[in-house]
């Protein structure tokens, strides 16, 4: 089977990682790719979201099945165009796509569906907005309505930064055409956890459980990133509140989708607040998350490849269920200093060759450029590795990648140490 994985982050490093082990895999392309992918795949040159030079390419190779990794290809519309030519492909179609592409259209499904999330208000006069948000007295949250690549989320302390918040986004424009309009929810509290689950709109097959870390800072301060670091299993996780997740969001879910009428064949991610009045919606997600992909799919046993070709043709039924490594997986990213600010580029990268072959050690790439000659690594992003590790327990997987972290450096480096540190 010859696969086009379709992004150039951590996510998809894993993924063509994960894939690169399947016996009926054999060969494997990535459109852009990056300097880690580039020793599993080979990378072709077209950006993520130019779906007419994806699908050229994808017809000219003869490919059988396209893995897509990041949610702005699909909000463009990948899947549709290539179905519509009758190829396989991993990932909902662009309506279906709304669901994390627009935070509205997400929070009016979910309310359309019953499914259990914040009350919200949508906004698109900035006047209005703040005007709300003065006599609103509780604390709240901000959203962009359009993708923001993980950022679009601001959590004010207090009224001066909830109007500094709108104006930002809605006057000032920092997340560009997302901010057109706004959510402004109530702030829930309670535990997060991300759970993931495979599905042709038909049949629900969920993946491990794990938890993302999304402020640049330890305890969790500082602007949110499209993510610091993850784990898996997310212990504190019961059997019965998974149960409950998948009854309360994620089967309505997916039957709201059929009712729609909607295509939707991959994986649909559900943040979770885990409530005292029980789970709530934070969010939805189309894909894979990053970095939670870097936690859950090293714990993989099942064969990926056969996994995804049966979603992509409707035939999740045939997966009886996934098999599990019964150990941990924590994964630390490293990220430019400044991130997710402005920050630069172009710093060497060294230590990589330290961790060559360290047991149950894997360092998946996100912002690098490497050199095929020199062996040489270069950031090339804000998040530039996921450094993971599996142990025995979530306390053994942490030390590992924070060991293996540690023997990593390139200038203004900088990374949370405290992944994990929640999971008991």
């Amino acid at each position: 089977m010859k696969i086009l994985l379709v992004g150039s982050g951590g996510r998809e490093h894993t993924i063509a990682w994960k894939l690169a082990q399947s016996p009926s895999v054999e060969k494997i392309f990535c459109a852009p790719g990056n300097g880690g992918i580039a020793s599993l795949a080979e990378c072709a040159d077209i950006k993520a979201d130019d779906v007419k030079g994806l699908l050229a390419f994808a017809l000219k190779e003869k490919i059988d099945l396209t893995v897509v990794g990041p949610e702005i290809s699909l909000a463009a519309g990948i899947a549709g165009a290539f179905r519509g030519r009758g190829l396989d492909i991993f990932g909902p179609d662009s309506k279906a796509a709304q669901l994390e592409s627009s935070k509205v259209y997400s929070k009016q499904f979910m309310s359309k569906y019953g499914i259990p999330t914040a009350s919200f208000e949508v906004f698109e006069d900035p006047d209005q907005a703040q005007d709300y948000l003065r006599g609103l007295n509780k604390p709240c949250v901000i959203k962009a309505d359009g993708l923001a690549a993980g950022k679009g989320v601001i959590i004010p302390s207090g009224l001066d930064e909830a109007l500094s918040a709108v104006d930002d986004i809605m006057r000032r424009r920092i997340f560009g055409e997302a901010g057109k309009r706004i959510v402004i929810e109530e702030c829930l509290s309670g535990k997060e956890v991300s759970f993931l689950a495979f599905t042709d709109t038909e049949h629900i097959l969920p993946l491990a459980s794990s938890q993302d870390h999304k402020r640049v800072f330890d305890g969790d301060k500082g602007p949110n990133t499209g993510g610091m670091g993850a784990y898996s299993p997310a212990s504190f996780l019961s059997l019965s509140q998974q149960e409950e997740i998948n009854r309360l969001v994620m089967v309505p879910a997916v039957e709201g989708l059929r009712k729609e009428k909607l295509d939707y064949r991959g994986v649909l991610y559900a943040g979770i607040m885990l409530t005292a009045g029980g789970p709530k919606v934070l969010e939805f997600n189309v894909r894979f998350g990053d970095p939670e992909t870097q936690a859950i799919l090293p714990r993989l046993k099942s064969d990926l490849a056969e996994v995804l070709l049966a979603v992509s043709r409707g035939k999740l039924s045939g997966i009886r269920a996934l098999d599990w490594d019964e150990r941990a997986c924590v994964c630390v990213v490293l990220v430019s200093g400044g991130y997710p600010g402005d920050y630069s580029k172009g710093m060497e990268i060294k230590g990589l060759n330290r961790l060559s072959g360290r047991k149950d050690v894997t360092v998946f790439h996100s912002g690098t450029k490497c050199s095929g000659e020199t062996g040489r690594c270069f950031s090339d992003g804000g998040r530039v590795l996921g450094v993971t590790a599996l142990g025995r327990d979530i306390k053994e997987a942490a030390a590992a990648a924070y060991a293996a972290a540690g023997e990593i450096d390139f200038s203004g480096m900088h990374y949370r140490r405290d992944i994990a540190a929640k999971a008991g």
